[in-house]
């Protein structure tokens, strides 16, 4: 992770607990889940299990605390697991794939957020230090989203975007979030945040 995000949980997170234990993975090795996805698992809690992060600005604020869960296979013979329990009621859960993605689904399909858990969570420290660094925030919903031009900005690739992504430009930062409107099929869950008025440059480098 850069050293923003390293900061950001450092800061502003709370391991609660971490690990999985024996008696654990016992248990999901013994009620069949292939042993590769519990190591999976495992790693996933060695690295962000009982991890409490701020919530996230979209989402409704991303999974309350990281916890592996629940491992299902799809139509395709890939194993997902929970990634952690929701803030709220909502008509999805956050999960990871078999290569490490995090994503949301609904039960009747997927939508991948990010490449990897860590970026995630470089998202949530961007999407910190945006809020503290722009003078000015504007938000846009829908087909707006399509009409942002980001020709002449390059991504964040710290951030490891599918559906959600990152730009930064001269004194601006955008994110582009469309996890929900592909989970969905509705453009109109589309939203896109523009930072701009951004002086300090550390939060368009990575480091």
């Amino acid at each position: 992770m850069t050293r923003r995000a390293r900061y950001f949980v450092d800061v502003h997170g709370h391991r609660l607990d971490g690990g999985m234990s024996d008696a654990v993975r016992g248990n999901w090795q013994t009620r069949g889940i292939p042993a590769p996805v519990v190591q999976q698992m495992a790693a996933f809690e060695t690295q962000w299990g009982g991890l409490l992060l701020p919530p996230a600005p979209r989402y409704d604020g991303g999974p309350k605390i990281f916890r592996s869960d629940k491992p299902e296979i799809d139509t395709t013979g890939e194993w997902w697991f929970d990634a952690g329990d929701q803030r709220c009621s909502m008509g999805y859960s956050f999960c990871i794939g078999p290569r490490g993605e995090f994503a949301i689904e609904d039960g009747r399909g997927r939508a991948v957020l990010h490449d990897s858990v860590a970026g995630w969570v470089e998202s949530l420290a961007l999407a910190h230090s945006a809020t503290f660094w722009a003078p000015h925030i504007t938000t846009v919903h829908g087909t707006a989203v399509d009409g942002l031009d980001l020709s002449a900005m390059e991504q964040f690739p710290e951030v490891a975007g599918v559906s959600n992504t990152w730009w930064r430009g001269e004194e601006t930062v955008i994110a582009v979030y469309r996890g929900e409107a592909q989970l969905f099929g509705d453009p109109a869950l589309q939203v896109g945040t523009i930072y701009s008025g951004i002086t300090n440059t550390a939060i368009r480098l990575d480091y």
